[in-house]
């Protein structure tokens, strides 16, 4: 009985190592890649909990979302044979989780160390060999993560579709302290040149200012002049028109007025031409004698009336009240 008791306590125990050792976890952003023998197993296990044969069979997680990867201390020398080291390059990359086995296969579990790390180093390397330590450390420092990124891109849709270089970031490189100082005062003496340069900026910018506003004002006193000048020619055109408009009004009138009084003369002559007919001025004249009746004295007195048909006018001439009368009333 006891030693079924051993066995049976011996059976728990193996089992219970076998079964911690054949239950294993996948972690999210993560698959899992599986070896037996050394030999990669097909198969690709997802996030969760998952069982493989103990002491046969190994397993290695492999992420699949956004990480990154820092390369440290990587050295590198200019074309002038100065040597220079890069103190942290962080490289953001992810792995397409359908290229997950491919890359395991071509580059192992730790592919980012062939692909990312040794690639770094030589990308590096090529850059630095080809310029001066002024270029890589002043000129075109801020092109080398463009540059880095580009290149290594270019590598991996080559030899391994499926990792993607998001972001690079280089930290300024450690140059020799003799050459670091030497730049520092070079630094310095070019920010002393960029504050003189702004300072120039800024006094040209309120001379130029100044002149436009001395512009501004001469071009408003130009116009306010302009349009003093425009509003006296427009009173003086408006004086002007008021004064043709009454001298057509005068001229109106007078034309009015002389038509009117052409029109009464003219009527008045015609009434004139109608009124004094033959008759009417033959009983004006009788009309007219028989009021200027006179008594004439002397040795010579002409007759009173007209004998044998004839006047005394037409016997004695006409006398001088006819001739004023017929001045006064026209011709008969």
């Amino acid at each position: 009985m006891i030693d079924q008791s051993i066995v049976g306590i011996c059976m728990l125990i193996s089992l219970a190592v076998v079964f911690n050792f054949s239950i294993h976890r996948i972690e999210e952003g993560h698959v899992g890649v599986y070896f037996r023998g050394g030999a990669l197993l097909p198969s690709v296990s997802s996030p969760g909990f998952h069982m493989m044969i103990p002491l046969l069979t190994s397993f290695r997680s492999v992420q699949v979302t956004l990480q990154t990867d820092e390369v440290k201390n990587v050295p590198c020398g200019t074309s002038g044979g100065v040597m220079i080291y890069f103190d942290r390059i962080e490289v953001v990359n992810v792995l397409d989780p359908g290229a997950v086995h491919s890359m395991v296969k071509n580059f192992t579990a730790d592919y980012d160390r062939t692909l990312i790390f040794n690639k770094v180093h030589h990308e590096l390397n090529q850059f630095c060999s080809v310029h001066t330590l002024h270029e890589v450390y002043i000129d075109l420092f801020d092109q080398i993560d463009e540059n880095l990124k580009t290149a290594l891109q270019r590598d991996l849709n080559e030899i391994a579709p499926g990792l993607s270089i998001q972001a690079v970031r280089v930290t300024k490189p450690k140059i020799p302290e003799t050459i670091r100082k030497n730049y520092e005062l070079m630094e310095g003496e070019k920010t002393k040149l960029l504050i003189s340069i702004q300072h120039q900026k800024v006094v040209e910018k309120d001379a130029e200012t100044d002149r436009k506003k001395a512009i501004i004002e001469a071009e408003k006193e130009s116009q306010v002049a302009q349009i003093q000048y425009n509003q006296k020619i427009m009173e003086k055109e408006s004086l002007q028109r008021m004064a043709a408009i009454e001298d057509e009004m005068h001229l109106a009138r007078q034309k009015s007025r002389s038509d009117a009084d052409h029109y009464q003369m003219k009527k008045q002559a015609e009434a004139n031409r109608l009124l004094l007919s033959k008759e009417f001025l033959e009983l004006k004249k009788y009309e007219g004698l028989s009021k200027n009746s006179k008594i004439y004295y002397g040795q010579d007195i002409p007759k009173m009336f007209a004998m044998g048909g004839c006047s005394l006018e037409s016997t004695l001439g006409p006398s001088p009240e006819s001739k004023i009368l017929e001045e006064e009333l026209g011709p008969s």
